[in-house]
């Protein structure tokens, strides 16, 4: 009787080594896929470059970008520049320098720090609203054309058309900023 119980119990741990083995032949078999799903990958980089907000579909080759990209990044580095108060300036132009282009860096810094000295003197504050957005694709730049409003102490003191265009160019899969200048309004 022993031999018989014996026997059976045998048997079930038998069988309950062969589960066990088709398991784990089974977890070693996805283990290997795996595996070799990420060597393959390995060899392929793939840079993905979002703009600071996502309003439409754009794409990016190489060192150049299409035109809605360059519309979505001008409009931001703009509101950087050109929407300040003595309060905001000073960490939107450090926000500003981490798109600056590194030969451009040092320019740039010095322009906004007596950009932001003079606000903060005067107690003013501007305002932009665009109104349009030029992009050319063939030379990575962009026109933004739209109103800016300057109050000092809270007054109006001016409120004017204006245009401004920022040059771009693409460095380690980064969108940079080569200038960021006044040009004349006319519309072409």
């Amino acid at each position: 009787m022993e031999f018989e119980r014996l026997s059976g119990d045998l048997r079930d741990l038998r069988r309950r080594n062969q589960n066990l083995s088709l398991a784990l032949g089974g977890l070693t078999g996805c283990l290997l896929v795996a595996l070799l799903s990420i060597v393959l990958l390995l060899g392929s980089v793939r840079t993905v470059v979002v703009p600071p907000t996502l309003n439409k579909t754009f794409w990016v080759a190489g060192d150049k970008a299409s035109g809605e990209y360059l519309e979505q990044m001008g409009s931001f580095i703009a509101w950087l520049v050109l929407d300040v108060t003595p309060s905001s300036i000073d960490w939107k132009k450090d926000m500003l320098l981490g798109y600056v282009e590194p030969a451009q860096h040092g320019a740039l810094k010095s322009r906004q720090e007596v950009e932001a000295e003079r606000l903060k003197r005067i107690n003013a504050a501007t305002a932009f609203s665009p109104q349009q957005l030029v992009a050319s694709e063939a030379s990575q730049s962009l026109v933004v054309r739209g109103r800016l409003r300057t109050l000092v102490n809270g007054h109006e003191t001016a409120n004017e058309l204006k245009a401004y265009r920022i040059d771009f160019s693409h460095a380690g899969a980064r969108m940079h900023i080569v200038g960021f200048k006044e040009v004349p309004y006319a519309v072409k």
